[in-house]
């Protein structure tokens, strides 16, 4: 039986990537223990919120240093995504540095809505987290920050600017997006992410 445990912290609602997860057959646990973070067969950490608040907590509890020292695959989703990366915008706050590339506001263009919510499309992909994936698949965005391009880009989506859709480096594989909320290639994100 696979484990799958999801980083439990002050960010927002796990609800929904449980019910994404207990659709694809399995119950993963929502834990801040580091034990259990560690013997799991892959760990996902989602978030919605605020980036220095939700550093604040995992620093208090330690969660930092466990997060970047996980040797199994590791999901970022949202928040979690932001969080891996070197520094954020958000709040003036260095974060895990898992990625090294930097979280920025999205420019106010003339016309451009902030944050960006709903759907948009994913191109430049490449990666086991979107074999079977369409070419330009539309998947689900609610964000007003997003990761600059880098060598670690995974997927690419346009918003005012391009930006990192996707980040990937060894076992850590992180999504700007929610794969819960992306319908079929939600789905097929998150199962080739539990087939790793």
């Amino acid at each position: 039986m696979m484990k799958v445990a999801i980083v439990k912290y002050n960010a927002g609602n796990v609800q929904s990537v449980i019910y994404a997860l207990n659709r694809l057959g399995v119950n993963p646990i929502v834990t801040d223990d580091p034990e259990l973070l560690q013997q799991a067969d892959k760990v996902i950490f989602p978030g919605v919120g605020e980036a220095s608040t939700a550093m604040a907590y995992l620093k208090e509890r330690g969660l930092d240093q466990v997060i970047v020292n996980l040797k199994q695959p590791v999901l970022g989703i949202c928040l979690g995504l932001q969080l891996m990366c070197k520094h954020s915008e958000e709040g003036d706050v260095d974060c895990l540095g898992i990625f090294d590339v930097d979280v920025k506001r999205f420019p106010a263009n003339a016309g451009v809505k902030v944050p960006q919510m709903g759907w948009n499309k994913l191109h430049h992909m490449k990666g086991l987290l979107f074999e079977g994936l369409p070419a330009e698949s539309y998947v689900y965005f609610v964000h007003s920050y997003y990761a600059a391009l880098s060598p670690e880009t995974a997927a690419q989506s346009t918003h005012a600017v391009d930006f990192s859709a996707s980040l990937q480096k060894d076992n850590f594989y992180a999504m700007q997006f929610h794969p819960e909320k992306s319908s079929e290639a939600g789905s097929v994100i998150l199962k080739n992410f539990l087939e790793l």
